[in-house]
């Protein structure tokens, strides 16, 4: 990255629908290093509406919304706007809230305790590609990825949607971090071919990238947790 554009700050877009927390945000982004507010939502239609028209590199999104939740929003932000990361920012961590956020494309998930520093940090990591989620929410998706309880001992009988073994196969291996390369060399398959299984799988399941890719696979069984 050169310097020119470690020094251009994050373009971001606020949605929530309380007036008094949305200003609050705003007032402490405007103090941070690395971050522009360029629009405020106070609902998530507004939210894609700004999307569209400010074309903001991350947007902050409150889950309990008005006429759009933050949820529908996400979806249609990462279909509409590929270009544009959302991050979380919200009160609840529960699972009903966390995954499908997680689903719908967020790559970054806070709760309302979090301070600047770890705002500005979740900003550049969904920005470099990585996901940006807080250490209570690290903590909670560990919990519920440990849990047995919803993955029977025997796995599940079939690949998830529609997905052919070979598919599933791939998937497991990309939440395994393996490149396309190592990918195809474990498989005895060119890379061109990793390249056709991934799209397939990706189009099956509606995933954008492998980081969606890999909370699929542990949300749907196919990879579990190291024991112990």
């Amino acid at each position: 990255m050169t310097e020119e554009a470690v020094k251009k700050p994050a373009r971001v877009v606020v949605a929530d629908d309380q007036t008094v927390v949305r200003e609050g945000i705003v007032m402490l982004l405007g103090l941070l290093p690395g971050i522009e507010v360029v629009g405020a939502a106070g609902d998530g239609d507004e939210a894609v509406r700004l999307v569209a028209e400010l074309a903001p590199d991350v947007v902050l999104m409150d889950l309990r919304m008005p006429r759009c939740d933050g949820v529908e929003a996400t979806r249609r932000i990462r279909a509409e706007h590929p270009g544009t990361q959302v991050v979380v920012l919200t009160t609840f961590a529960d699972d009903a809230s966390l995954f499908p956020a997680l689903r719908a494309g967020a790559r970054g998930y806070l709760t309302k305790d979090a301070g600047g520093d770890e705002i500005v940090r979740a900003v550049e990591s969904v920005l470099s590609g990585d996901a940006g989620l807080s250490p209570s929410i690290q903590r909670r998706l560990l919990e519920r990825l440990s849990d047995p309880e919803p993955q029977p001992s025997s796995g599940p009988t079939e690949p998830p949607d529609g997905l052919t073994a070979r598919e599933a196969e791939v998937l497991v291996l990309i939440a395994e971090g393996l490149t396309n390369q190592e990918i195809a060399r474990k498989l005895h398959v060119s890379t061109a071919t990793v390249k056709t299984h991934i799209n397939n799988l990706f189009g099956k399941t509606g995933l954008k990238d492998r980081a969606q890719a890999v909370r699929y696979a542990y949300g749907k069984g196919l990879v579990r947790p190291p024991a112990g």
